[in-house]
């Protein structure tokens, strides 16, 4: 922790989330910018599609999974945050009948 700020980050940046602009901090985790949303969700599971969010904040539980363009499907708890950044919620549309 440094100076009172569990996650040491930059400057502010603009990033877009399901084709949203959404504020952050250069250098966060990107699932922190997740929690502070109204919509915490990262994905959906399969094939039930209950809404899972970030859970362990380390790398180990996969419930914070999303798509972030030129990267592919990541843990949004182990990427950090640069401005551009596009990311997508990995939700699954296909359901088992």
């Amino acid at each position: 922790m440094t100076n009172g700020v569990l996650f040491p980050s930059g400057p502010s940046v603009e990033i877009t989330i399901d084709g949203h602009v959404v504020a952050a901090n250069d250098g966060e985790p990107l699932a922190a910018v997740f929690l502070r949303l109204d919509d915490i969700h990262t994905r959906t599971s399969f094939p039930s599609a209950q809404l899972r969010a970030p859970y362990c904040m380390m790398g180990i539980c996969f419930e914070c999974v999303v798509h972030v363009e030129d990267i592919g499907a990541i843990r949004s708890c182990q990427q950090t945050v640069h401005a551009g950044m596009k990311v997508e919620r990995h939700d699954h549309p296909k359901r088992l009948k």
